[in-house]
């Protein structure tokens, strides 16, 4: 491996590590509605494309709910999320 593969291969490497996911330390904090679980964040993933450019414009509106009570809510996001996918990939197959 030349010296300018080595340079590139520890830049990516280095890019995406800084990408990674911190701890949140407002986990399981309780917030005026209490904390968020697997249905609040199955609602927020489907409801995540419209929060994420309502966003752009209003400060007070976030994607993410970080007062949640950790994996249960993740889970409901990271599906609901998904549901997008499912739905464009179905509604694809039914024009065939």
């Amino acid at each position: 491996m030349n010296r300018w593969s080595l340079l590139a291969v520890t830049v990516a490497a280095l890019a995406i590590v800084g990408c990674a996911a911190g701890p949140n330390p407002l986990i399981v904090t309780v917030r005026q509605h209490g904390v968020a679980g697997f249905w609040t964040g199955l609602w927020h993933g489907m409801i995540c494309p419209i929060a994420f450019v309502v966003s752009l414009f209003n400060h007070g509106v976030s994607m993410y709910e970080v007062h949640n009570n950790g994996n249960w809510y993740n889970a409901g996001f990271l599906l609901g999320a998904g549901a997008w996918g499912i739905l464009r990939s179905s509604r694809s197959e039914s024009k065939k």
